[in-house]
């Protein structure tokens, strides 16, 4: 996963122009950079790569299942024809 850049200078001047003391600034600016390091965020390349992956894995399963029609279509003409058969 990318970082998401954070303008931290930016951030401590907000909360000072708010009321805060510069060293409170710091410490709330300081924690909230740490909790964002640890937040797990998908990205859109990360979204992107997994719609890829999902859209590979349907049109396989969307294969299987044509295969799998022809089959059991077969089968059941197979089986007329032989009831058929076994009455004409």
């Amino acid at each position: 996963m990318s970082a998401i850049t954070f303008d931290t200078h930016k951030f401590i001047r907000k909360l000072e122009e708010a009321g805060f003391d510069p060293r409170q600034a710091e410490a709330v600016a300081d924690a909230f950079r740490e909790a964002q390091g640890e937040a797990e965020l998908a990205t859109k390349r990360d979204i992107e790569r997994l719609e890829a992956k999902l859209d590979t894995r349907f049109e396989r399963q969307d294969g299987e299942l044509r295969l799998n029609r022809w089959m059991l279509g077969l089968m059941l003409a197979g089986v007329v024809s032989l009831i058929l058969k076994a009455f004409f």
